[in-house]
């Protein structure tokens, strides 16, 4: 029930206020909030319903793809959804979810001329993108918006993840992208990685907490986690200030930054 003299919801998310270093405090940062999820599969499914449940005020989806079939073993907030578009799918959702969010729906495929319009005014990207590509336009953009950034990536049994808020950023761990192709996935790899995400972004939102440091690699198959150190690249082209704008030149092939400011 709310009260008089607040928007909270009390009884809606009295599971987080009753938290004693959470509160109402930390649940009106998070209503005040405005996070865009790039991705709506099988990561930004669960990164999207928990950011929903939880109370973040403003949720911008932006996915240009539509829901098959084969999606729904791990994309699971599309349920009866199939050949929707997938950002309207998840809008669908959250709606029926939490009335409390309000969902901006975005048919977009992230480009290098897309990009700023799409992440400004935005207080945190989560990255749930499937491909090398967006993810280093992504990045770019994040660090010369001074955006905070919460990366995943996941291959079967394995995943990772990396909050980017200052340097050391994705570049600094991979320079250029590795060949790549499509992966297989055991669908609750994807469910832990993408909570992950929402948890962090939740800590950088309400300020409680600390961030992932470095790189968390994660295999579910033998239950190993490893949090490996990285270190700033002094040759990274974007944490080095060298890059100020997006330029496309540097998203072909293996993205490896060839045109600088």
């Amino acid at each position: 029930m709310r009260s008089m003299t607040s928007l909270i919801d009390a009884e809606r998310y009295s599971r987080q206020i009753m938290i004693s270093y959470f509160g109402e405090e930390a649940q009106e940062k998070l209503l005040k909030a405005k996070v865009v999820v790039i991705g709506a599969g099988g990561l930004g499914s669960p990164a999207i319903m928990y950011l929903a449940a939880a109370g973040v005020g403003k949720l911008t989806v932006v996915d240009f793809d539509t829901v098959e079939k084969s999606n729904l073993q791990r994309q699971v907030i599309h349920s009866g959804r199939i050949g929707w578009n997938k950002a309207e799918s998840a809008k669908e959702f959250v709606e029926s979810l939490n009335p409390d969010v309000k969902v901006k729906v975005l048919k977009e495929k992230i480009e290098p001329e897309n990009v700023v319009r799409i992440i400004e005014n935005h207080d945190v990207v989560v990255s749930c993108p499937d491909n090398f590509r967006t993810r280093f336009i992504l990045n770019d953009a994040c660090r010369i918006l001074d955006i905070p950034m919460v990366h995943a990536a996941i291959y079967e049994f394995e995943g990772e993840a990396m909050t980017i808020k200052h340097s050391p950023c994705y570049r600094c761990v991979y320079p250029a992208a590795p060949p790549s192709k499509v992966p297989g996935i055991i669908g609750a790899t994807a469910g832990v990685l993408g909570s992950i995400q929402a948890v962090e972004a939740m800590k950088i939102i309400t300020g409680i907490g600390n961030t992932i440091s470095g790189l968390l690699r994660i295999d579910l198959q033998n239950m190993e986690f490893f949090n490996i150190n990285v270190k700033p690249n002094e040759s990274c082209p974007v944490c080095s200030g060298r890059i100020k704008r997006i330029h496309l030149e540097n998203y072909s092939d293996s993205c490896k930054v060839v045109k600088f400011d």
